[in-house]
């Protein structure tokens, strides 16, 4: 059976392995197991959203059939009118795209900038799709390691760009680490890309969830920015709409016109009824979203609150959905991760699977997803962890 070396030197997808971890393992009623695993809302979308959708597949046959290849252009306005709004800068309608979710909208972006054997510079800990999907591609993935509060160093990265580098790849607030990167140091990066020709990908999956209030960066003021800037964004965490994949990518519209060629041979069309939830969203859930953005910073709060429990353990990043940690154990973090399932009944991802092969540091870190649990289940959480030794 042939299968190509790019796809068998490609990791198994992380939190698919993390679940055959909790074969054979049965958790007591008092003890149910504690999953933070994923970085995804298991909540479904709130009852006015649900009922919105219903709405649309009842009465609107269009809801049913292909739509156009880069999104139904009420939600593309949407998007370009609410983004200028926030950011202070021009979008228009042809800058953005609606994509079968934001791992989607950035392989899409990725298919316009790179060929195998280019080059893409991802800090690590890196989110482990982007480097997967480089993988398949051939493409090589640069590791820039995150340095002091897992905040990259563009100084470093300029001494990693060569003449088959492509990209800059930046996520904020950060999956895995959590952290939120200042305006300064995004403005950097975007200098620096346009400094080399290269295009500065910039995942703002997690923005919804920003400590700070305005514009996380002032990128979209400058009036060139589609000449480097890609952003790419995600519905599914603001919505609950992760099942319906909902993402988005803002950029020229001049590269828009090869991602169309991209999406239509992957999926023709996003979702319709996710699309239609998501436009009902921007258009009626503000306050909504807001509580939940204050609900997962009391989130974040609860985590540093409970954090000196644990003895000897360090909080390397935390915000968003996560907080990265290092422990004191001398133990593999991909094998205390598989026994914390059985001995502490916690379900986490080890730092092994955010770093290259070679990382020591990630041998000793773990990344903890706290979005599904209050601070009554954080609580727990750390009293569990805190009593495990080895």
């Amino acid at each position: 059976m042939r299968i190509t070396p790019q796809m068998l030197g490609t990791t198994p997808p992380p939190v698919m392995e993390a679940r055959r971890w909790l074969e054979g393992v049965s958790f007591a009623p008092d003890r149910p197991l504690i999953n933070v695993s994923q970085a995804a809302p298991v909540d479904p979308p709130p009852d006015a959203m649900r009922q919105a959708m219903a709405q649309s597949i009842l009465t609107e046959d269009a809801a049913h059939l292909y739509g156009p290849v880069l999104g139904l252009p009420e939600l593309r306005a949407e998007v370009a009118s609410q983004w200028s709004a926030q950011y202070g800068g021009q979008i228009i309608p042809e800058n953005v795209a609606i994509t079968s979710g934001c791992n989607q909208a950035f392989v899409a972006a990725v298919a316009t900038l790179a060929s195998a054997g280019d080059e893409v510079i991802l800090p690590t800990p890196w989110y482990f799709n982007h480097k997967m999907w480089l993988d398949m591609q051939g493409i090589r993935s640069v590791p820039l390691p995150a340095g002091s509060g897992l905040l990259p160093d563009p100084e470093q990265a300029a001494a990693l760009i060569t003449e088959k580098t492509r990209a800059i790849v930046l996520v904020t607030p950060n999956n895995p680490g959590g952290v939120e990167y200042p305006p300064a140091l995004v403005r950097a990066f975007f200098d620096l890309a346009r400094k080399h020709g290269l295009a500065l990908l910039l995942d703002e999956t997690y923005r919804d969830f920003h400590s700070q209030s305005g514009a996380p960066h002032d990128l979209f003021t400058d009036p060139d920015w589609a000449d480097t800037l890609i952003q790419l964004y995600s519905f599914s965490k603001a919505y609950r709409l992760t099942g319906h994949r909902v993402g988005a990518m803002v950029a020229a519209p001049s590269r828009m016109a090869q991602v169309e060629k991209f999406l239509d041979t992957v999926a023709i069309c996003p979702n319709q009824i996710g699309q239609r939830a998501a436009l009902w969203g921007m258009q009626n859930l503000t306050d909504w979203l807001a509580g939940e953005r204050l609900e997962i910073l009391d989130r974040r709060a609860a985590i540093k609150e409970q954090f000196p429990k644990l003895d000897g353990w360090d909080l390397l990043g935390c915000g968003a959905y996560f907080a990265y940690v290092a422990y004191p154990f001398a133990i593999k973090s991909d094998v205390l991760a598989q026994r914390l399932v059985r001995d502490a009944g916690v379900l986490l991802l080890p730092g092994t699977m955010f770093n290259p092969a070679d990382d020591k540091a990630a041998e000793r870190q773990l990344r903890i997803a706290f979005a599904n649990i209050d601070r009554h289940g954080i609580e727990i959480l750390f009293d569990r962890l805190k009593n495990i030794s080895f």
